[in-house]
């Protein structure tokens, strides 16, 4: 599992400053103009790394590879999974620790303070979109990741201002309470579980 897992961060060695470049990017796009940011910039960076890693796998034939090798189809998967939660996590703090320096050297931003239940969200949010993303790449692959990314891409850009609505609305209201919050969480862990199974079948039947 960890040789695999190794397998993923060596095969980003060569393109591994694009990830630090989309965390530029989104900062410099989304923080002067966005009460948002700190959400919109950790998902962005998060689910853009992971979007690199399945396109180089596509592109190195990762998996025609592995497949030949004596491991088996569900550690592959486990350890898509488990990569998947160091972008996460990455992006999301990253994005937290820009927005901490940005409140403290320009406070004419006026940027709201940001707390462990902001990150949490962010965290939650790109762990739900990945539950969909992983399983329709395993099942389409090659054939069909191009037009996955560009898929989720547009839906990002599109959803980004309405999800900023929503955030600061359910905020506003008073409706992110203790019990709101268990509600989701456990659903998202639910379906970041039941995605991985799917994608472990979907894997194990697929012809490579």
């Amino acid at each position: 599992m960890v040789n695999l897992l190794r397998k993923d961060f060596i095969a980003l060695k060569s393109c591994l400053w694009v990830i630090p470049f989309y965390l530029a990017v989104f900062s410099l796009a989304f923080i002067p103009k966005s009460e948002m940011s700190m959400y919109l910039v950790g998902i962005y960076t998060a689910f853009g790394s992971i979007m690199l890693a399945t396109m180089i796998d596509v592109k190195n034939h990762n998996h025609n590879f592995l497949v030949t090798l004596p491991i088996s189809r569900k550690n592959v998967v486990q350890a898509k999974y488990l990569s998947t939660i160091f972008y996460t996590l990455f992006g999301v703090l990253a994005s937290f620790g820009i927005h901490s320096l940005v409140n403290m050297n320009f406070p004419g931003l006026d940027k709201p303070d940001f707390s462990v239940l902001d990150i949490l969200v962010s965290i939650a949010m790109v762990l739900g979109l990945t539950s969909i993303y992983l399983p329709l790449f395993y099942a389409l692959s090659k054939k069909g990741a191009g037009i996955i990314n560009v898929v989720f891409l547009v839906a990002l850009v599109i959803l980004a201002q309405p999800f900023a609505l929503l955030m600061n609305l359910a905020s506003e209201e008073g409706m992110v309470t203790g019990q709101v919050i268990s509600m989701v969480t456990i659903g998202i862990l639910l379906l970041f579980v039941g995605s991985y199974l799917l994608t472990v079948r979907l894997f194990a039947k697929k012809d490579l």
